[in-house]
């Protein structure tokens, strides 16, 4: 395990992030600050990718630090860098964040709240669909069989890549590549911007 070293404020000997961490467990908050200062960017650039959202980027980013000020006793460094430690944490976190607000939307759609009858042209909407539909079919049938199939158990028959493998009795990477291939064929059939 290597240490990450950075020359401290006080231009005085680098001290690496697990001994900051070591001095955080112990309640000092200067350690505390200054591993703020080195991590803090890269927690906030983790959580701002997973969630994009910014305030609750830097909301979720300031619960990470306050939970390893409250948390540093449990970091074992036998087990892996502070720096580890840390990332993994924000990534649970932002993790757990956007599960909440999945959550949270779905539920405000069982009760109603967003439920809001809105009206609309439904002939329009019918043959909308059903346009894009045909353009849809037509596209597909561009695809070779195999790309087709597993399109189509993927996305038509809700399997997930692993379950499409199995099913298909192929390698997960070749469900992959054919996924991949296919949906590249897709969007070209159908004019899509990447």
């Amino acid at each position: 395990m290597s240490a990450e070293f950075n020359v401290n404020r006080e231009g005085t000997v680098p001290v690496s992030h697990e001994e900051l961490l070591g001095r955080v467990a112990q309640g000092d908050e200067g350690a505390f600050g200054e591993l703020y200062d080195r991590m803090a960017s890269r927690v906030l650039g983790l959580v701002r990718r997973l969630l994009v959202d910014p305030s609750q980027s830097e909301e979720v980013t300031q619960e990470i630090f306050l939970e390893i000020w409250q948390t540093a006793t449990r970091y074992e460094a036998q087990r892996g860098g502070a720096a580890t430690w840390i990332l993994t944490m924000a990534h649970r976190r932002a993790i757990d964040r956007i599960r909440s607000s999945q959550a949270s939307r779905d539920r405000d759609i069982k009760i109603g709240i967003r439920d809001l009858a809105v009206a609309y042209d439904e002939v329009s909407e019918t043959v909308g669909v059903r346009i894009e539909h045909e353009r849809v079919e037509k596209a597909m049938s561009r695809l070779t069989e195999l790309q087709r199939q597993a399109i189509s158990l993927a996305y038509y028959g809700g399997l997930s890549q692993s379950e499409v493998a199995e099913r298909l009795q192929i390698p997960l990477g070749t469900v992959k590549t054919r996924l991949r291939d296919g949906m590249i064929r897709l969007r070209d059939e159908l004019g899509v911007a990447s």
